[in-house]
């Protein structure tokens, strides 16, 4: 039973971080260069629209499941020191990396956009709503990509050691 709950528990945490360091990456390496050739108002609107249709539970428990999965992992692979610290670490690099930085970072940068209406704004007030949103939101959106990315390693390596 021990071995059963183990094993779930890590393929989990393996699969829901590997999804979210892809979904990620797909967004750094394409949604954002994307957009960003896009005119102030469509970048704005388009950005506006992914963030209100992102958030759903299936997204929340995938992106933020990890959290307490890893954490739990850490504690189930106790007695493998090993496994134990690759594990400890991408839990630590996924808390802080994803859950911190977005409850932080991008958050309040998506909320001052969710908040502003579009089509009120001149094209001053655009270009100052993207300049103050873009660059910080894509700063804090790079940390994530890197810290999933760098967790799924660090929890594929501790798995070849789970043995």
């Amino acid at each position: 039973m021990e071995f059963k709950l183990k094993f779930i528990v890590l393929m989990t945490g393996i699969l829901f971080t590997g999804l979210t360091a892809g979904l990620c990456f797909t967004w750094s390496n394409a949604v954002t260069p994307g957009i960003g050739r896009l005119d102030n108002l469509s970048f704005l609107k388009a950005f506006q629209a992914m963030n209100r249709a992102i958030i759903n539970g299936k997204f929340m428990i995938v992106f933020f499941g990890p959290v307490l999965l890893l954490f739990l992992n850490t504690y189930l692979f106790k007695g493998n020191n090993t496994c134990f610290w690759l594990f400890l670490i991408a839990a630590l690099l996924f808390f802080v990396g994803i859950g911190l930085v977005t409850i932080f970072g991008n958050v309040p940068l998506n909320e001052v956009l969710d908040k502003s209406n579009l089509e009120l704004l001149s094209k001053v007030e655009l270009q100052e709503l993207r300049d103050k949103f873009e660059q910080p939101w894509n700063q804090w959106h790079l940390i994530r990509t890197l810290s999933s990315f760098s967790a799924f390693v660090l929890l594929v390596i501790g798995m070849l050691y789970s043995k």
